[in-house]
């Protein structure tokens, strides 16, 4: 059996569905997982991925086939902290950052005849993947439209009524763990 990486963000771009006992054709680009990877999954489940897919390449000389065993979505838990804004970072470079209460000036754009004006957030979300905290959830299948990032509603609710919660865990589904009997 061989253990493979597909990402989300390429299957939510152009991935064609499958499901537990299909056949399928992936294209490698690597072997083993890399530092994002382990970085992400933690070093023990990373071990145990044999290949990363990818179909945005041209050609592929490394390619698994056989019949889907297995799926298995990965959830990570992250920590997001919300922080005030810094010059520099969405905001003009040269600007202070403004008092307390205060909103960021507008930042300006002209492009032919298109004028935009837009105001940066008062706050920027630094998120920190907390260690260990990739689970999986087994699925049957994988599709383009599974929307499985998950956030506290509550947490939501309170972001739409003012200032955001300064910290909370969030989760979010990377991608999947697919294991394939090659034939």
């Amino acid at each position: 059996m061989t253990r493979v990486w597909l990402s989300r963000w390429e299957w939510e771009c152009c991935g064609t569905p499958f499901a537990v006992g299909d056949a399928v054709d992936f294209g490698i680009v690597r072997r083993g997982a890399d530092e994002w990877l382990t970085a992400a999954l933690g070093a023990e489940l990373a071990a145990g991925v044999d290949a990363v897919e990818s179909h945005h390449e041209e050609e592929f000389d490394d390619r698994v086939h056989g019949r889907v065993v297995a799926v298995h979505r990965v959830a990570l838990e992250h920590i997001e902290r919300r922080q005030l804004r810094r010059p520099g970072h969405g905001a003009p470079p040269t600007v202070p950052a403004p008092a307390d209460g205060e909103p960021w000036p507008e930042v300006q754009a002209r492009s032919g005849a298109v004028f935009a004006v837009r105001r940066p957030e008062r706050f920027v979300t630094v998120s920190e993947p907390v260690p260990g905290g990739a689970v999986l959830h087994p699925a049957s299948g994988v599709d383009r439209s599974d929307d499985a990032d998950a956030s506290d509603d509550a947490d939501a609710r309170a972001e739409s009524a003012g200032d955001p919660p300064p910290v909370r865990r969030v989760w979010s589904s990377p991608g999947w763990l697919v294991d394939v009997a090659e034939s």
